[in-house]
């Protein structure tokens, strides 16, 4: 999957689930994939500061990321780090799901 049609999906999915933390300048959309050796989470905040992924792996913050460059940069690194839990393409098409 290339990283223009990642982030079209991750954008589509923030658009539909995200949620106010607070005072309507901080909003973001969480997606987890459930699997029976553990979990593994991105969430995608949209702040004054910017857009920030934060990573999680089986409810533990592992990773901040600031921006998409820098976010579609680590992919490849999270896949060699959590391959029984993180495979890009699986990852995303199941989000794609949650927004067809």
């Amino acid at each position: 999957m290339d990283n223009d049609n990642i982030l079209k999906i991750f954008e589509s999915f923030f658009e539909k689930y995200k949620k106010t933390e607070g005072d309507r300048t901080v909003w973001s959309a969480p997606f987890r994939q459930f699997f029976p050796h553990g979990s593994f989470e991105i969430n995608m905040t949209k702040c004054p500061r910017g857009e920030i992924f934060k990573v999680f792996v089986d409810s533990q913050k592992i990773m901040e990321i600031e921006g998409r460059e820098n976010f579609l940069n680590s992919l490849g690194e999270l896949e060699e780090s959590y391959p029984r839990l993180f495979k890009k393409d699986d990852f995303f098409r199941d989000m794609q799901e949650m927004v067809e």
